[in-house]
């Protein structure tokens, strides 16, 4: 199948110009200023709209097991959904309980999403306990594909790992070459703030933020930056949140620890009273949870000046429902927003459109640097010769808001009903097929591949 998109102005980290693309076999094959001499099974025109390379992003959950739960997503409905919204690539969580045996949580992963995903897909791994065992399958886990890694500073008794173990995993990490993702706050401090607040009888959502204020992020945040300073790992701080964490990661920065930050897109656009003050503000409810107004601007910063290197959701799927769980106990609110659909649209719209961010820094943050750190570029992230034909041609004209009604991910909310967009993919292509166009998902369920990669961060 060969595919040309004609006349589109191809917007990468490194380059911006007008060219034409020929994608053959499904990768990209010729980038010329003008390609007139073939034959193409698919053509698109471009002209007038830019032309991405596929978006990534590197910090989503489909299959989640969560609080008695399940989050209500599909490798099906999630795929699409990412598709429509210009993502062409995500990197999931493995989650295993404590007691579960790590290789076979991998399997479990990976039975979900192979021959489902419409879009193609790799995993972080979580290292929720460390013993023998867990050993022997995180390494074979690496030698079939995965080189990044997921632990938790946070979720006492569930994902949570101890001092030992963290020392430990880091150690391993920095040994098979392997990146370490990390959920950064003091899992003893929120579990005692939890239990001191609902002793006061402060049961809503919105006192979901009192339990772990800007202060335990940080000190997270801290903790970790200390344990890769002595193992000399490589680690990547997941959603962000605020100021003071961001302090924390640029002091470890500078003083020698490899590292890089992720934040989300509801960090740069909602803040804390979206979950308060009564029980619907459970909707937002997210860990580390939405903060104070004044700590957008500070991402948005960050983002431009490349102290924060990737945008990602932590899309986490679960309906209003699953969240009267917490009725009466906001600890037991499942965790977690859908926004794996509206990511790019909602970035470009409040950063490009506004100003905030360059065009091709948007490029850089949506899409290359994840492919650079989790050793898929230039396969992924790039608009190269070589580089697989994942592609977003973008209508920069198009103007509509978002809704519940019309999304395609499988849940009854919307974080962000009513924002307006000024954007959204025109075409999105999975390595040289169209898979979205103009809202609609033209894709195959079970076509997207299971990426394998090695390990980059020794």
């Amino acid at each position: 199948m060969s595919l040309l998109i004609r006349g589109g102005e191809i917007i990468t980290a490194e380059e911006r110009y007008v060219a034409d693309i020929y994608c053959d076999n499904e990768t990209i094959t010729r980038v010329e200023p003008k390609i007139d001499n073939v034959q193409a099974d698919a053509v698109v025109d471009a002209s007038g709209k830019y032309v991405f390379p596929g978006c990534i992003d590197p910090h989503v959950h489909v299959y989640l097991p969560f609080m008695g739960t399940f989050a209500k997503d599909t490798h099906e409905t999630a795929s699409r959904a990412a598709l429509v919204g210009g993502t062409t690539t995500f990197i999931e969580m493995i989650c295993p309980a404590r007691n579960d045996r790590p290789l076979e949580a991998f399997e479990l992963w990976l039975d979900k999403a192979q021959g489902k995903s419409a879009c193609d897909f790799t995993f972080h791994m979580g290292v929720t306990r460390y013993d023998a065992e867990a050993e022997r399958d995180i390494k074979e886990i690496v030698k079939r594909g995965l080189s990044s890694f997921k632990i938790f500073l946070a979720y006492k008794g569930a994902f949570g790992i101890s001092d030992e173990e963290l020392y430990a995993a880091l150690t391993l990490a920095k040994k098979l070459g392997v990146i370490v993702t990390a959920h950064c706050e003091n899992a003893d401090l929120v579990l005692e703030l939890q239990k001191k607040l609902l002793s006061q009888g402060k049961t809503g959502p919105g006192f979901h933020y009192w339990s772990r204020p800007p202060v335990v992020e940080a000190e997270g945040v801290h903790h970790l930056m200390t344990f890769a300073e002595l193992t000399g790992a490589h680690v990547y701080i997941v959603h962000t949140s605020c100021e003071e964490s961001l302090a924390e990661a640029i002091s470890g920065k500078d003083r020698g620890v490899n590292l890089w930050v992720e934040t989300l897109i509801q960090y740069l656009l909602l803040d804390r009273t979206r979950a308060e003050p009564n029980f619907e503000g459970a909707k937002n409810v997210m860990s580390p949870p939405l903060r104070d107004k004044k700590n957008q601007e500070v991402m948005w910063r960050a983002l431009r000046d490349g102290s924060v290197a990737t945008l990602a959701t932590d899309h986490a799927p679960f309906d209003f429902t699953q969240k009267q769980m917490g009725k009466d106990d906001f600890t037991k609110i499942p965790n977690g927003i859908p926004s794996l659909e509206d990511r790019v649209n909602l970035y470009y719209t409040r950063g490009v459109k506004t100003g905030k961010i360059d065009i091709q820094r948007f490029v850089d943050t949506a899409s290359t640097q994840a492919a650079k750190l989790f050793g898929l570029f230039p396969r992924k992230g790039a608009i190269k010769v070589g580089s697989d034909a994942d592609l977003v041609v973008y209508d920069p004209d198009y103007r509509g808001k978002i809704s519940a009604k019309t999304h395609q991910m499988n849940l009854d909310y919307n974080s962000f009903e009513g924002f307006e967009i000024q954007g959204r993919p025109h075409v999105v292509t999975v390595r040289g097929r169209v898979a979205a166009r103009d809202g609609k998902f033209l894709g195959e369920f079970g076509r997207g591949q299971f990426l394998k990669r090695e390990p980059s961060h020794f």
